[in-house]
């Protein structure tokens, strides 16, 4: 993630850099032991890329993320940036290579990377600001403009996953998860969603680099452009995959409407519509993909929200 108070908001500290507690709490229930591991490496590690690329700590921006440790610094002659440390170094490396095979278009601009260490300096955007800080109708017309110009052919040799190998852990936990008591009431919700998964696979025949885990929290203000997505998760594919996290966006507002299965359903099609795909695609990625994210939090025991992503889901 990039952010970006503007100059004057804090002066240098100079002070140990500490992982915010949500990070922390993250880490360790994704990564266990070797999560424990990492965290009580972060200090060193920030400090050697502090001296290696010659930055100066501002601050840690808190509560941060959920997988990296994001510091906002300065860089030596002064310009603001944002270091970006993350657990899952391979993550980070396949989150830099899209980063700077966009070369900022569209997308917040890279501008120092070290893999092993799983960082990544960026600039800084306006974190504070993302497209859920518009009303909807004109979050969604930014959102679709801006995702446009990160849908471009993939770099050569790349080793970015395929939308395919990318959901079929998804579809495998899916289908372990069906007879199990706490998805009793969900169990032809599940069918479907692998029924329509086979065949949205089956039939792609797009190869594009996409963002991910696309939706109006991921894109912030920026200086050079209006608006810029962050934190990607890269796969290549077929573009109505990208827009399945954008379609159930503000779902606590939508839900709250009169006739929201309709709304719903509206949404959809009105984003197909937008950027020239077919509804029908974009209608099951966005099913499949919501039911895949509410039976994964059933099965944490995080029940309010599971059953919401799977109430959006069976509106679709």
């Amino acid at each position: 993630m990039a952010t970006a108070p503007h100059e004057g908001d804090s002066e240098p500290t100079g002070v140990p850099v500490e992982p915010p507690q949500r990070l922390v709490r993250a880490v360790q229930a994704e990564h266990g032991a070797a999560g424990r591991a990492w965290l009580a490496t972060v200090s060193e590690r920030v400090e050697g890329l502090l001296d290696r690329w010659k930055l100066t700590v501002e601050r840690v921006w808190a509560p941060g993320g959920r997988g990296s440790l994001l510091v906002l610094v300065r860089q030596a002659d002064g310009a603001p940036a944002v270091l970006k440390l993350g657990a899952h170094t391979e993550r980070v490396e396949r989150e830099g290579a899209a980063l700077t095979h966009w070369g900022g278009s569209g997308a917040v601009r890279v501008l120092r990377s070290e893999s092993p260490e799983g960082a990544l300096l960026l600039e800084r955007l306006h974190g504070e600001v993302s497209l859920r800080s518009l009303p909807e109708p004109k979050s969604m017309l930014e959102a679709a403009e801006t995702v446009r110009r990160l849908w471009v052919p993939p770099p050569t040799g790349h080793a970015f996953p395929s939308v395919s190998d990318h959901t079929a852990d998804q579809a495998a936990a899916l289908r372990a998860s069906r007879d199990q008591p706490w998805a009793a009431d969900v169990g032809p919700l599940i069918d479907e969603a692998l029924t329509v998964h086979a065949e949205l696979v089956a039939t792609s025949s797009e190869t594009l680099l996409l963002h991910g885990a696309y939706r109006q929290g991921k894109v912030l203000a920026g200086d050079r452009a209006p608006w810029l997505a962050i934190a990607p998760e890269p796969v290549v594919g077929e573009r109505a995959y990208d827009l399945a996290w954008l379609a159930r966006d503000r779902l606590d507002t939508l839900i709250a409407l009169p006739g929201a299965s309709n709304a719903a359903r509206r949404r959809v099609n009105k984003l197909a519509d937008s950027l020239e795909l077919d509804r029908d695609r974009l209608r099951g990625w966005a099913l499949f993909r919501s039911v895949a994210a509410g039976v994964r939090r059933l099965s944490r025991g995080e029940r309010d929200e599971g059953e919401l992503l799977l109430e959006f889901a069976g509106w679709l």
